[in-house]
């Protein structure tokens, strides 16, 4: 049974205040699907880097969903700069419908390439351009089985390959600035979405070589942190759509019975195709034929990279969100990363996640460890009833068996989305039993498929100026529902910052890395009610900010920005970092 405590949880927000301050400011950090599998290290053209997908912040009636390709590019890469591949499809799904089997929509794109002088080594000269790369855009609103071409000819702006090539009116081709390239690239498709398709400054930042040197982020023993990605460039398509063209009745987002509605969540994911066969001609031509094949996939940040274990990363890079393998979905119940943070397995052997500790003894009853059956134990008790782990509710999604303690947290976070129903809503208001109504915070669940980037579209936008503002997402919602008096007076629902942050969908901004790290470590958990172990449930006057919830909620990896800032409107993000410029 569930402990009561005989006083409310919740009186201390002044002690967090401070924490806030210090740790859940505005912040960011981690590259997401970065050469995250052995066969799609060999064919970067085709490799998905990172998606997003947010409310847009100057156009709330939209959503902006950005998918990324092409990893680590070297703004200085000539004279063959990284571009779209011509033999590839970038395909871009959404699923909005939970009575239908597969993707409702999908995007795709192809591109075009030309020299307009074969006579020079140059990549601009006099004018012209070599490579110079159009698309073309189409959209399937029936699952695939027919597309419309929506956007004939786009224009992608060249490489930033430098100042002469760009802005000179002689030599080069005589642009006012990159800018201007980039602004003249947006299009309007003949059914109403933005587009731009073209290089930017990769939006995502993370020590990467501190990372996978066995997890030692934040680096040990040194005040050194490099951002892996800082001054590199990636290719972006991206798409401002209206909410009325994704939800799946097609309404407007005014018609939204209130910022949690279920019928307003949509699930994202991105993938590039190939065909089966590449025939190498003796003239140096290549061909192309056969059936189209899927090379590449991305929902989630991080899955691929790392929860999927090396050995099951093409495979799980060949399926969909549709067809997944179940064997895989143990690595979601006892992710890897878990071993890490339990110092009865592996976590002295990972100094840097010290404070990244799981709950082997939550409440004095439940076990998150790897193996360990977590909330198991409640299976058939009477203290489930219509709570979103009773069978008759969601059959056994949430809790399938013995053995998979992180099917309660890590599980729908990337498999399912998390319902607005018991138990998944803030502990401010449960008086002590997690299982209790809480307060309203999150509701992306779309149960069909499987890693996809979920977004309730009806979740209103924080303002990115405002100092309420953080990179920390859903995380800092759940603080401040927890504890500032702002918000934790009642159970409401109603909206509190970053309620639109990752993981309901993910902004450019926000530190993905951080959140899932302190995710793995039980943070979640915590917010639901399901504190750390050193929080003594027999004690009246203990408070569940304990120190190792502390500990979880000031853990950085050291590298906690982007390295250049994100633009006001669409696209949002900023121009390629120019080649002749002097990196770090």
């Amino acid at each position: 049974m569930f402990y009561h405590f005989s006083k409310s949880p919740l009186p201390f927000w002044g002690a967090i205040t401070l924490l806030l301050a210090l740790a859940i400011g505005p912040q960011a950090l981690l590259a997401s699907s970065h050469r995250e599998a052995p066969m799609i290290a060999n064919d970067p053209l085709a490799d998905n880097t990172d998606l997003y997908a947010f409310r847009s912040p100057d156009d709330p009636n939209t959503v902006t969903i950005i998918a990324n390709y092409i990893p680590a590019e070297l703004p200085y890469g000539g004279p063959n700069y990284h571009s779209f591949g011509e033999d590839i499809r970038y395909e871009i799904h959404i699923d909005n419908d939970v009575s239908t089997t597969g993707d409702d929509i999908i995007y795709r794109a192809t591109f075009q390439k030309t020299n307009e002088d074969p006579t020079t080594f140059f990549n601009i000269r006099l004018g012209l351009q070599n490579l110079k790369t159009t698309y073309t855009l189409e959209r399937s609103i029936d699952g695939g089985m027919s597309f419309q071409t929506i956007v004939t000819n786009g224009m992608v702006p060249p490489p930033n390959i430098g100042p002469r090539s760009i802005e000179d009116p002689v030599v080069g081709l005589g642009a006012t600035d990159y800018d201007a390239l980039m602004a003249q690239a947006i299009t309007t498709a003949m059914t109403g979405e933005t587009v731009f398709c073209g290089p930017v400054d990769d939006p995502f930042f993370v020590d990467l070589g501190g990372i996978f040197d066995l997890g030692n982020s934040p680096r040990q023993g040194t005040n050194i942190m490099r951002d892996g990605l800082g001054r590199a460039n990636t290719h972006a398509i991206a798409l401002q759509i209206p909410i009325s063209t994704l939800q799946k009745d097609g309404k407007d987002v005014n018609q939204a019975a209130d910022i949690l509605d279920g019928d307003f969540v949509i699930g994202v994911w991105a993938s590039a195709s190939r065909q089966q066969l590449q025939t190498l001609n003796g003239n140096g031509t290549v061909t192309n034929s056969g059936n189209w094949v899927q090379v590449s996939r991305l929902g989630m940040p991080l899955t691929n990279e790392a929860v999927i274990p090396v050995g099951f990363k093409d495979e799980w890079n060949s399926r969909t969100p549709y067809n997944e393998n179940p064997a895989h979905f143990e690595f979601f119940y006892n992710p890897e990363l878990a071993l890490y943070m339990d110092d009865d397995l592996f976590g002295g052997a990972v100094p840097a996640f010290k404070g990244l500790r799981i709950q082997r003894n939550s409440l004095g009853a439940f076990d998150f460890g790897n193996t360990q059956n977590g909330l198991y134990g409640l299976k058939g008790n009477a203290a489930l009833a219509g709570t979103a782990l009773d069978d008759a509710v969601f059959g056994t999604l949430l809790l399938p068996d013995t053995n998979k303690p992180r099917s309660v947290d890590l599980w729908p976070a990337f498999h399912t989305g998390v319902p607005n129903v018991r138990p998944y809503q803030l502990a401010t208001g449960k008086n002590g039993d997690p299982l209790a109504a809480g307060k309203p915070f999150v509701n992306n669940f779309l149960p069909n498929g499987g890693d996809m980037l979920r977004l309730n579209m009806a979740t209103p936008v924080t303002d990115r100026s405002a100092p309420e503002f953080s990179s920390m997402g859903l995380i800092n919602a759940a603080v401040l529902g927890l504890t500032d008096p702002a918000y934790n007076a009642n159970s409401n629902l109603e909206f509190i910052p970053n309620m639109d942050g990752f993981p309901n969908g993910r902004r450019l901004e926000d530190d993905v890395t951080r959140i899932e790290l302190q995710a793995v470590g039980g943070v979640v958990l915590a917010a639901i009610g399901l504190w750390y172990d050193d929080f003594d449930a027999n004690d009246p006057n203990a408070s569940p900010v304990t120190n190792m919830l502390l500990n979880n909620l000031q853990y950085s990896t050291g590298v906690e920005k982007n390295d250049t800032t994100f633009r006001t409107s669409f696209p949002y993000v900023q121009a390629p970092w120019r080649g002749t410029e002097v990196g770090k």
